[in-house]
Order: C-alpha cells, then structure tokens, then sequence
C-alpha cells in the first residue's frame, strides 16, 4: 500500500511539477522562491498523502498549501520582492503573455499589488479558479476574493502600459472577468 501511495505521488509530482511552480513564480516573483515554495509545499502534503490523494482534488489541495506557504513568508519577516521580467517557460503550452515587454510589465505591474491581491488576481485570473476555489485555497470568503480582485485589477489597470493591454481589442480573461465576468 505504501509503494501505492508513492507511485501516485510520484507521478503527481511529475505531472503537475511545471504548473505548481509558474503559479509560486506569479506569487513570488523569483524562480528559485518559485522552486522552493513548491518544493516545500510538496514536502507538506507528501507527509499527509494519503489524504490529499483521497480529496476530490489534489492539485488544489497542494495549491492551497503552496499559498499558505507562500503567506507564512510574510508573516514570518518582512519580505521585500523583485519581481523578474522573465516567468518559467511553460511545456508544450504557449505563454499567456507572449511578448517580453508586456511580460515585464505585467510582472512589475503584479509586484505592486499587495500579497493578498496579487494571489487573488494570480489564481483568479491567471490560473482561471472561479471564486470559490480561490476562497476555499485561501481560506477566505467568496466576498473576500471578490473585493480583493476588484481592488487589484483596479490598481493594475491604473498602471501605465497595463490598462492598454487589459482593455484593448486583445482584452484578456483578466479584463474582462473585472467587467462583470464570472465562472
């Protein structure tokens, strides 16, 4: 039963390695944090696999521990960040943010959002959670997601070059689930 449980843990990992870590890169803005982050957050619920394995959904579970973790920095010290222009590449998939220089500005764009928000936007709308799955990874109520999403796309959209790109004719699923939009 044990080498079970190590089979689809392992096989978890592999799977879902690359995606755990590019949503730690949007949370902390730093590929080795990124690494880290999922790193521990995989630890975490390694030792409780055989829970997380019998959940509807392991993936968000792990999410949910990868956000906590991502928190605990916070409360723990103060951290200051410097977000890179630069996010992990994605296998096989195209990146959502295809060109650098609106890449580097979504991320510094990102940086300037408080903790909370920016997980918020990141799951939200980047990760395309509906509501009630970013509340249940971060613990809160849908009302809390649904303000703190409204108050960072607002501050996002107040950043220069970003409320071209956000609402422009290419508006992407960010913009326009701040419009009214909802799963």
């Amino acid at each position: 039963m044990q080498a079970e449980h190590e089979a689809q843990f392992q096989e978890f990992v592999r799977a879902r390695w690359s995606h755990l870590v590019r949503t730690a890169y949007l949370l902390t803005g730093d590929r080795h944090h990124a690494e880290d982050l999922t790193q521990t957050a995989l630890a975490k619920a390694y030792r409780s696999w055989r829970r997380v394995a019998r959940s509807d959904h392991p993936e968000a579970y792990v999410r949910r521990i990868l956000v906590s973790c991502n928190s605990d920095r916070f409360r723990k010290r103060r951290v200051t960040e410097a977000l890179t222009a630069a996010p992990p590449e994605r296998a096989g998939h195209e990146d959502a943010v295809a060109r650098a220089d609106e890449r580097s500005t979504l991320m510094t764009a990102l940086a300037g959002l408080p903790p909370k928000q920016r997980a918020v936007v990141v799951l939200r709308y980047w990760e395309d959670l509906s509501e009630g799955e970013v509340a249940e990874a971060l613990g809160c109520s849908t009302g809390t997601v649904k303000s703190q999403a409204s108050k960072g796309l607002a501050k996002l959209r107040t950043f220069p070059g970003l409320a071209r790109a956000m609402d422009g004719p290419g508006r992407d699923h960010a913009a326009s689930a701040g419009q009214g939009g909802s799963r």
